[in-house]
């Protein structure tokens, strides 16, 4: 049977789907152990220099800061803001590392999301196991997972769209090609299919230089159209990013576009704690005779921290 360009995008559709759904579900399977059968009670340790755990107890609360002794089933832990805690192991639900800085005695955690701009990707990447859902504009749900901790994949297809079995997808592939203190790198693809009869997306390469907290996104990208009855073409695009925290929970950010004849400029702010975060912004396009603004509204939850 000769296979049309229909039944292969369905195909490659399928296996796409199947792989996302695994990589997300595989990294958070666990094996249920009875208590009675462990060998012995979890084991705390002393932190390396610089390194802030997070602390939860049986009777719900939360200190961030270390441990700075462990004698005779008893854990000693400074917080943050230099409280000192004497907790028994028995006590203890949680203890790990967490990402983020201390300000004045308290601590800040790391952006959630801290792979993305609004929309567009940063040269930073997932870790290994690090996986996030979201959704961008309340209909466009989409899926990211670190595969290692350079290269992540990813996609998404809107909860809405026409008539017809050709329901249009996308897949986003990233790999980080640069990583030092201060400069990010990396080179990824947004690839769309089912759309119209043909595909198209956006090849990529990415710089952000800063901090975690603060710091510019410079993309450079070539857009392509490849259609079935005509001849492929594309342009190329630029994007001016950044973002800056201006408290424990928020950020400020901007990203955008420019190509010839056109682009578009955003502003908003991300709120964020825990593992969710939201955007709000404000999207205007560039080279119109009047000046329109559309809101924009993103959602993110990361399933393990990054």
């Amino acid at each position: 049977m000769k296979r049309t360009p229909s039944s292969r995008l369905l195909r490659l559709r399928a296996s796409v789907a199947l792989l996302i759904v695994s990589l997300l579900f595989l990294p958070n399977v666990s094996v249920a152990v009875d208590p009675a059968t462990q060998a012995s009670p979890p084991t705390f340790v002393i932190p390396p220099p610089g390194e802030t755990q997070e602390l939860v107890l049986r009777d719900g609360s939360r200190a961030f800061g270390r441990v700075e002794r462990v004698e005779g089933g008893r854990v000693t832990f400074r917080t943050t803001s230099g409280v000192v805690m004497e907790v028994t192991a028995e006590q203890i639900v949680t203890l790990r590392p967490v990402a983020g800085r201390v300000v004045d005695g308290r601590f800040w955690p790391a952006d959630p999301n801290r792979t993305r701009l609004f929309f567009a990707p940063t040269g930073r990447s997932l870790r290994r196991g690090a996986a996030y859902l979201g959704v961008y504009e309340i209909l466009l749900p989409f899926v990211q997972i670190g595969i290692t901790d350079q290269i992540s994949i990813g996609g998404g297809t809107p909860l809405i769209f026409g008539g017809g079995s050709q329901h249009p997808f996308w897949i986003t592939p990233k790999v980080q090609v640069l990583a030092t203190k201060s400069t990010r790198a990396a080179v990824g693809l947004l690839h769309f299919l089912n759309v119209g009869d043909g595909h198209l997306g956006v090849a990529y390469g990415v710089v952000t230089q800063g901090s975690d907290d603060s710091a510019l996104t410079l993309g450079l990208g070539y857009a392509y159209v490849r259609s079935y009855d005509r001849n492929p073409h594309g342009a190329a695009i630029g994007m001016l990013g950044g973002e800056h925290r201006v408290t424990r929970g928020m950020k400020l950010v901007t990203e955008n576009y420019l190509w010839r004849g056109g682009g578009f400029v955003t502003g908003g702010v991300r709120l964020f704690g825990g593992h969710l975060s939201a955007d709000l912004g404000l999207v205007a396009p560039l080279g119109l005779d009047t000046v329109i603004a559309f809101p924009m509204v993103n959602f993110v939850w990361q399933f393990s921290r990054d």
